[in-house]
Formats: structure tokens, sequence, C-alpha cells
């Protein structure tokens, strides 16, 4: 299982608009709205490197009202 962080920024005033939509995807286990130079945080998972890539790109990128997202995934060092 893979999992990683999507920081995303928004179009002004969508913020929640955009993390409500995103919470209901399949592989989301969490979506907020937060502060800072991110609009919204979500926290995704997947069975591989693979997976994740096409739920990001498929899915997440889709959403309207994204700008941009970083993906970051989580490592075990």
């Amino acid at each position: 299982m893979v999992h990683a962080y999507i920081l995303i920024q928004t179009e002004v005033g969508k913020a929640a608009a955009v993390a409500e939509e995103i919470s209901g995807i399949q592989g989301v286990t969490s979506s907020e709205d937060v502060t800072g130079p991110y609009d919204v945080i979500v926290h995704a998972s997947a069975d591989s490197v693979d997976q994740l890539g096409q739920l990001v790109v498929a899915r997440v990128q889709n959403v309207d009202g994204i700008t941009r997202t970083l993906t970051c995934p989580v490592v075990h060092l």
C-alpha cells in the first residue's frame, strides 16, 4: 500500500468545494481545506505508485477549481 499527501492550490473561493468533492473519490482517506500556501491537503492511498499516479492525474486533477497539485508520497526510512 502506498500513501501520499496531495497539496492542492485552488482558484480563489473554491477550497471548500474542492475539498468536499475530492473527499468522495475512492482512495482518498481525508480531504481538508487549510490556510497557507496550499488551500487543500488530501491524504490518499493506493495499491501501487502507478495506481496513485492514476488517482491523482485521472481523478483529483479533474476536479473543477484546482490550479496546481503537489503529490508527496509517504516513505518509511
